[in-house]
């Protein structure tokens, strides 16, 4: 894969207007794109097929937990509708449920460790006891026993993740910040050169690319730092 293959756009915007403008504006240099739910919320799910149907691949973040039954029916439905990535949290009993509902579909599903906007205080108020590192590591294991497809985790932890995962299951990394720009409410990040260099496969980046001034100009420098990492001489 090349910078272009690994590198998928948030759609966070609030509207359907406002994402076929963006869309539009980034062109041939962004092939995916993330649609979560301030825009599946929105008339989104509708917006992906068309994204899909265009040849773009859509990265569906749902990030789904429910009783085994229901994650099934829902990854049953979503599988038909051309997504080529969908995230769920990376409990076993939804990511097996999940992996045997897309089986034969080319979905990849996604387990979501620990949301890159948490910290060890915020896992220990939610009642968790061990910190997230460790909860990485552990779903990370889990997710690989379950046949899931990939992990989404903080770049930080990519390196120790793709020990566990081993070499084919994807790695895709929100918490994606250009060098030099604002972190924002997100906790543990990295830059795309040193993200893919730590193992990621995929790379989450919303604000730095949609709230950027000439928001092509920003993808293609995030496209350019992430060439650096990806190209044979910097390996």
């Amino acid at each position: 894969m090349d910078a272009r293959e690994r590198l998928i756009v948030g759609l966070d915007v609030p509207t359907i207007s406002e994402a076929e403008k963006l869309v539009s504006t980034l062109g041939d240099d962004i092939l995916f794109y993330k649609i979560g739910y301030q825009l599946a919320f929105a008339g989104g799910l509708e917006f992906a097929r068309d994204l899909s149907a265009s040849g773009k691949k859509i990265f569906l973040d749902m990030k789904l937990l429910d009783i085994d039954n229901t994650v099934a029916s829902g990854v049953e439905n979503i599988a038909k509708m051309g997504m080529s990535m969908l995230t769920l949290h990376a409990y076993p009993k939804a990511m097996k449920a999940a992996v045997e509902a897309a089986a034969g579909s080319g979905l990849c599903l996604l387990g979501v460790t620990v949301l890159t906007s948490m910290d060890a205080e915020d896992l220990a108020e939610a009642g968790y006891s061990q910190d997230p590192h460790s909860l990485v590591l552990r779903r990370a294991g889990q997710a690989r026993a379950a046949g899931m497809g990939g992990i989404v985790c903080s770049a930080a932890e990519a390196a120790e993740v793709r020990e566990i995962v081993g070499p084919d299951m994807a790695i895709v990394t929100p918490g994606i910040r250009p060098t030099g720009s604002d972190h924002g409410d997100q906790k543990r990040v990295m830059t795309p050169f040193d993200a893919l260099k730590a193992g990621a496969t995929h790379l989450v980046v919303a604000r730095p690319i949609v709230r950027a001034p000439d928001p092509r100009d920003a993808a293609r420098a995030v496209l350019n730092e992430m060439v650096g990492a990806l190209w044979p001489a910097n390996r």
